[in-house]
């Protein structure tokens, strides 16, 4: 049965777990007002989600974007 000889320090332990890369985040088309959002997401532009208005956006705030 394998044993460590020595205790392994935090900050050894979570170096090992620490490899990750930096990726850019998944980008969509918005199907009602073809705005690039996040998926299965709000769309900040005119607040739709699957096809329902989710969140009432004012037309001054349309018109400033």
């Amino acid at each position: 049965m394998a044993v460590p000889k020595t205790k392994v320090s935090k900050s050894r332990r979570d170096s090992r777990k620490a490899n990750w890369k930096a990726v850019t985040p998944t980008l969509v088309e918005c199907p009602h007002c073809k705005a690039i959002i996040r998926p299965h997401t709000v769309c900040g532009e005119c607040g739709y989600y699957d096809g329902k208005e989710v969140i009432a956006v004012s037309k001054k705030e349309k018109e400033s974007k």
